[in-house]
């Protein structure tokens, strides 16, 4: 007790601005439920596991802790009244929904927490009680009931938004009709008009009808009666009593738009009833943290979509899953094949000691560490459970990772499933950023194109050339070589349809598209129309061939398969490719330059401006959602020939990797000038707040030109700012690019499953000491049969 009383004046009560890491260590997956249970610091309420918190205190000397440890028990499953009965269909990818996977199926725990105060260096354990110190248990208590950091992250994430997506302003919600019916809502005291329920209560905003919401998968929740009431009357809007705020916020939800909403008149709508809204007080839980409250009962449950298969489980080094928070699917088959590449081994595992050691303020926001802690949980085995019917394969969680990395992101900050292929590269520019001064993992997988342009009335040429970090191949169904078996196919679907029945998909018949194929779409000339020619100084035709400059040490082949249908919904190619398990990439090599041919003189002054375009056609393509810069090369590739084309045109090329890159005139760009162009009125805006082009202009290229993220970038960013200055036009070494043989090896793919990149499921299968494994989030286990011909992304490893 007396190392205890000398420690108090480092003990401090938690604000409402501190996170509070009493869910996991921030260097490692260690918690509460880890034998050695969770250190947390009553100075900067960090969590530490064992391993790390002496270490901690070596450097901080804040000793005082709170040792949180908590206990599972497995509840016995009460056998059922009527049978275990069929097995219900599983329909959705998703849990505790209509269709998904029911959770309350399989075990159910309960837990026990018990605390202490720990003090270092001697590990002075005292039992936590009111009689402590009472710094200390003013600070224990607050840390208690707060919410922890990564709760508090994700909750800060989706904050306005349901299921990961932004919430509208409801289409009901301007001329909404409200009854005079002479109905006042109380401020408090309210109950079901159907029922005997006081909680989960909706105030439809045309009648006032308070009634009580719908019944959750778990038998909690309400009645159903107020979807009920919208079916009987028709009456759009309701909002959940108990989330109003006295700012005039709260759930709404439109039951004719089947979404939660914004009402942007809800004071109004609300005022109609009597209710003053500046007397609100929030008493019940969003629908946000409903879900997430429903995210933590079911943490334990993976999505699994191999149903009925007897695959042998594996744990050890390198065989750790990773649990999926709700569609993070995507991320975990990525880093899962990211870390059988030795380089990320090398710099955030077996360096991950010297990573830890920098220890900045914030551990949970420093990407190096939280890679590394992704790293070290992911091939050190500790957390690896097979899963042996005692032990649930309850893999590691990213969660730290997942929201440090989707940081302000719009896209990857969601809940939203999102595509496997972006998150890669998402992942490779990031460690681009905080990979400076040291070496980049990613450079094993960097390697150079060459384009050569030929200018086809002078025969003048043009190199090019830049870094890429995965090989995207189209995929040509017009060379599917069982044509017959799929028209076939078709007319046995239409035969069923007529018919009203439904073929066993077992008889599913996909194309199936050669490999060589693929490559030979790649490797094939390409004639670009319009092209600037500086030799004659006007438009003509060029030819332009691509090709890899280098060979890089991994190749990370990337399917195109997700397009667009005729009425522009997503779609992805369900086609069987025959990719082989060694690859000869010879034929994609850069030839060397040409003896006796002629280069194209560069640009003199200012390119030649663009055709002017029809801008009605414009503003139709970019209504329909696509992005600004796509739309002018549509137009400008059809030649100002209407929005049939220009459509047609965008149908084909929405998946080249420069789809939404600004346009620029073929045969216009400055040669070694980046192709990026700042958008013209992001740009006055920014330096309007007073920082100069230079600046202006880095903001709105690392945030894509989104003038809003740009300012948060500029105000997060500054000390990078300042070091541009500082450094101005200062050269940086170039990085040599690797190279090596053409001829390479499988070692991983991902699949995907789900008709386009918003819904389905990853999986990975890796190539580990001569068998293939699947990684299904956190199931680990020996393929059987390895779906090789139906991957999405394939990493190859040059032999």
């Amino acid at each position: 007790m007396d190392d205890l009383q000398s420690h108090l004046g480092k003990v401090r009560v938690p604000s409402s601005y501190d996170n509070i890491s009493k869910d996991e260590c921030v260097y490692s997956f260690d918690t509460p439920e880890t034998e050695t249970g969770l250190y947390v610091c009553l100075n900067t309420f960090l969590g530490f596991g064992r391993s790390y918190v002496s270490g901690y205190f070596e450097k901080t000397n804040n000793a005082v802790f709170l040792h949180i440890r908590r206990t599972k028990t497995e509840i016995p499953a009460e056998p059922s009244a009527t049978g275990e009965g069929p097995e219900k269909k599983i329909t959705r990818l998703a849990i505790g929904i209509e269709g998904g996977f029911d959770p309350t199926a399989g075990k159910k725990y309960t837990y026990e927490e018990s605390y202490s105060i720990v003090v270092l260096p001697s590990f002075e354990s005292i039992p936590y009680s009111k009689n402590l110190p009472q710094p200390v248990v003013n600070s224990v208590t607050a840390i208690l009931a707060a919410d922890p950091a990564m709760k508090k992250a994700e909750k800060s994430s989706v904050t306005g938004t349901w299921d990961g997506e932004v919430r509208q302003v409801s289409v009901c919600a301007k001329d909404l009709l409200q009854l005079d019916n002479g109905r006042k809502i109380p401020p408090s005291g309210w109950k079901c008009d159907k029922c005997d329920l006081t909680t989960n209560l909706w105030l439809n905003l045309t009648d006032g009808a308070i009634l009580c919401g719908r019944r959750f998968f778990d038998g909690s929740g309400g009645n159903d009666h107020a979807v009920l009431h919208y079916k009987d009357t028709g009456y759009p809007l309701a909002v959940k009593l108990g989330t109003i705020t006295s700012d005039g916020k709260g759930d709404v939800y439109s039951y004719e738009e089947d979404d939660m909403v914004e009402d942007p008149y809800l004071i109004q709508h609300l005022g109609h009833f009597g209710i003053k809204i500046h007397q609100m007080e929030k008493t019940d839980k969003s629908m946000v943290e409903l879900e997430l409250d429903l995210n933590q009962r079911v943490g334990e449950w993976s999505l699994m979509c191999e149903s009925g298969s007897n695959l042998t489980p594996v744990a050890g080094p390198g065989f750790t899953g990773m649990q999926n928070l709700g569609n993070s699917c995507y991320l975990n088959s990525v880093m899962q094949v990211i870390f059988t590449i030795p380089d990320f081994v090398e710099r955030f595992v077996n360096a991950s000691d010297a990573i830890f050691s920098k220890h900045p303020a914030d551990p949970a926001n420093d990407f190096n560490i939280q890679m590394a802690k992704l790293g070290v949980g992911l091939m050190s085995g500790k957390y690896s459970v097979a899963g042996d019917g005692q032990q649930d394969p309850a893999g590691i969680s990213p969660a730290m990772f997942k929201n440090l990395i989707g940081k302000d992101h719009p896209e990857f900050s969601t809940k939203l499933q999102q595509d496997a292929h972006e998150f890669y590269l998402h992942l490779v520019a990031t460690l681009e950023k905080n990979s400076r001064g040291q070496a980049n993992p990613a450079d094993a997988l960097k390697y150079e194109v060459e384009e050569r342009v030929m200018c086809c009335a002078s025969g003048k040429v043009r190199y090019s050339t830049r870094n890429e970090w995965s090989l995207p191949l189209q995929i040509p169904l017009h060379q599917a070589n069982n044509i017959a078996e799929i028209q076939e196919y078709e007319r046995k679907i239409k035969e069923a349809k007529d018919k009203g029945e439904k073929l066993n998909p077992e008889e599913v018949v996909r194309p199936k598209i050669p490999f060589a194929a693929c490559l030979n779409a790649f490797a094939s000339e390409e004639i670009i129309d319009q092209f600037y020619s500086t030799a004659i100084k006007d438009k003509t035709q060029a030819k332009k061939i691509t090709r890899l400059a280098t060979m890089p040490d991994y190749l990370l082949i990337h399917f195109k398969k997700f397009t667009l249908n005729d009425d522009w919904s997503s779609q992805k190619l369900d086609v069987s490719i025959d990719v082989p398990d060694e690859l000869d990439l010879s034929q994609l090599r850069a030839e060397p330059r040409r003896e006796g041919e002629e280069l194209l003189p560069d640009i003199v002054g200012q390119p030649p401006p663009p055709p002017p375009m029809d801008e009605l056609v414009l503003e139709q393509l970019v209504q329909m959602g696509f992005p600004l810069e796509a739309c002018k090369k549509a137009i400008f590739h059809t030649k100002n020939s209407g929005a049939e084309n220009a459509t047609q045109w965008i149908m084909e090329h929405i998946t080249d990797a420069d789809f939404s890159d600004p346009f620029i005139v073929p045969g216009t760009a400055v040669p070694g000038k980046s192709s990026f162009v700042a958008d013209p009125t992001g740009l006055q805006l920014l330096m309007g707040m007073g920082f100069n082009e230079r600046q202006a202009t880095k903001a709105l290229q690392e945030t894509s030109n989104n003038i809003e993220r740009a300012a948060d970038w500029i105000f997060s960013h500054q000390s990078e700012l300042d070091r541009m200055e500082t450094s101005d036009d200062e050269i940086k070494p170039e990085i040599q690019i690797r190279d090596g043989s053409s001829c390479y090896k499988l070692t991983a793919f991902i699949s995907h499953m789900g008709t386009s990149t918003q819904m389905g499921h990853y999986v990975c299968h890796i190539l580990k000491d001569g068998r293939w494994l699947i990684f299904n989030d956190a199931k680990v286990a020996i393929s059987q049969n390895p779906p090789k011909d139906m991957g999405y992304l394939y990493l190859y490893k040059r032999v």
